[in-house]
């Protein structure tokens, strides 16, 4: 009798197994667009910041700026806020817009208040430690001019098994000396979410 027993459970355990998820792995080109399951993902941080820094840099302080000053201006990311009902790493936003600036050509970037922490204190140990040639010079950093900061918001709306997302995201541009914005930017971003009914 024990056998039949420990034959039927081996045999259910096996049929348990047999019908358990499978998982299949594919790789894909990074800027593949994936949407999965309607939430903000790296397509979405990609593209607009793409978008947003294209449109900054159109506008006209960008010209005044140049022809007043006669050089580029220096740039700095400020704070990136996410008041969106989920989770969203804006860091990644955040580099995604700092990637795309510096890559335009058309503006000088400064680092972030932790990276230029951090860059401050080995100048201060070269200080000690590097030899006077080689040893980078102290209050010798690049001051920015404008400073971007932004947010994220989002409104969900559902009925049944389809579900509405709108993300907003915000971002303007501060004159560091005078706390003049210069300019102000919004994105939105619409899905429309269908999930299947469960057929039994």
């Amino acid at each position: 009798m024990k056998q039949v027993v420990i034959i039927v459970l081996l045999g259910m355990l096996l049929l348990l197994t047999a019908c358990g998820p499978s998982v299949k792995v594919q790789r894909v080109s990074s800027d593949t667009a994936t949407d999965f399951g309607g939430r903000w993902n790296d397509t979405d941080s990609r593209l607009v910041s793409e978008e947003m820094v294209r449109d900054m840099l159109s506008r006209p302080w960008m010209s005044r700026f140049s022809q007043t000053e006669g050089r580029s201006p220096v740039l700095i990311i400020g704070t990136m806020r996410n008041l969106s009902s989920e989770h969203i790493e804006m860091q990644t936003f955040a580099t995604d817009i700092a990637r795309e600036l510096l890559n335009s050509g058309l503006v000088r970037f400064i680092a972030s208040r932790e990276e230029r922490d951090e860059v401050r204190e080995e100048r201060s140990d070269q200080q000690y430690h590097a030899s006077e040639e080689s040893a980078k010079r102290m209050a010798n950093e690049v001051g920015a001019d404008y400073m971007l900061q932004g947010v994220v918001k989002s409104i969900t709306d559902r009925v049944d098994n389809t579900q509405a997302k709108f993300y907003q995201v915000d971002l303007q541009l501060v004159d560091v000396e005078s706390s003049e914005t210069v300019w102000i930017g919004s994105k939105e971003i619409k899905k429309l979410v269908e999930r299947s009914r469960l057929r039994l």
